[in-house]
């Protein structure tokens, strides 16, 4: 199959798409590298376009003779949405809708869209599903909320076969630009700094190693599965816990520095990955001791990509 993967130079995309390619799909990235990374060295089967999912041209372009669209391309990140809602919603809600007009337009055969759990359903009891009514705190969840319905309604419609997948807390290599938690202890840990902690530490995530995540996006491509799905490991890790396995993973005892709460975060949120496991045989075999080794291999292995990263990252 021909896949366009938008936001494909991104942390997820960048681990999705060689994944793509090495199946034997002829994929297309669009991205226009808006945090400042280089061009990604995909492998040479793979066309990339520079160019933004919400310019009309480039995307009529980019769609000729696609099969699948894998839609990353978003503005990510509570804190982010909170500081900048009007663009939030215009990335990612109204973004969303021209993509979807576009596919529709160009007969695509499956529209896969990257959601949210946590931050669409709010503080409930975890573990989250997909029979639980959203409620979210942050534009961010409302944004991605909105894409949802988006999807929903072009395929009751239009019959666009329509996929939403609730990604939990993703980290694992390439993550260079991210400001997950993951990504941002690593960095702290190799410059010697603190990790700072927002509240007591006893919140609790649903942390999947990206790895585990595109394997679960190529499943439903290959599934051509349509609805919600909740995409996670479908376990709760607190957060001095995760600090307690990086500690294992770097050697050392790391300092703490501990903040007060931020609004708009839900404390304790993991999913139930029960219906995507019926659906597309959908796992997450990967322990978080195993996905940190990795990841914090990939920093020490290119500090300079990094580096190099964050600078033009807060230049932007």
């Amino acid at each position: 199959m021909k896949i366009l993967v938008t936001g494909g130079a991104g942390f997820i995309g960048s681990n999705l798409v060689p994944h793509l390619a090495g199946v034997g799909h002829d994929v297309v990235v669009l991205d226009n590298l808006s945090v400042g990374q280089d061009t990604p060295n995909f492998p040479s089967t793979v066309k990339f376009c520079r160019g933004d999912f919400l310019d009309g041209q480039t995307l009529r372009e980019c769609l000729a003779g696609v099969d699948v669209v894998v839609h990353l391309a978003a503005m990510s990140g509570v804190m982010d949405s909170i500081a900048d809602p009007e663009r939030c919603f215009a990335d990612n809600a109204e973004g969303t809708f021209r993509l979807l007009e576009a596919a529709r337009r160009a007969e695509i055969r499956q529209f896969v869209n990257a959601s949210t759990g946590g931050a669409i359903l709010g503080e409930v009891t975890p573990p989250i599903s997909e029979a639980m009514a959203p409620a979210p705190l942050s534009p961010y969840g409302a944004s991605k909320l909105a894409t949802e319905g988006l999807c929903s309604a072009y395929s009751a419609s239009y019959g666009l076969p329509c996929v939403s997948l609730r990604f939990s807390n993703i980290y694992g290599p390439n993550s260079a630009h991210k400001k997950s938690v993951v990504a941002a202890f690593i960095k702290r840990v190799i410059n010697d700094e603190p990790l700072i902690i927002y509240g007591d530490g006893t919140q609790r995530r649903d942390y999947l190693f990206v790895g585990d995540l595109v394997r679960g996006i190529a499943a439903a491509i290959g599934r051509r599965v349509h609805g919600t799905f909740q995409l996670g490991s479908g376990k709760p890790t607190a957060l001095l816990e995760l600090i307690q396995a990086l500690e294992v993973v770097v050697g050392r005892k790391l300092t703490i520095q501990s903040e007060p709460a931020r609004a708009g975060e839900v404390h304790s949120t993991w999913c139930d990955i029960a219906k995507a496991r019926e659906a597309f045989d959908y796992t997450a075999p990967t322990a978080v001791a195993e996905g940190l080794r990795a990841t914090w291999d990939w920093y020490a292995a290119h500090e300079a990509t990094w580096r190099r990263q964050r600078v033009l990252t807060a230049a932007d």
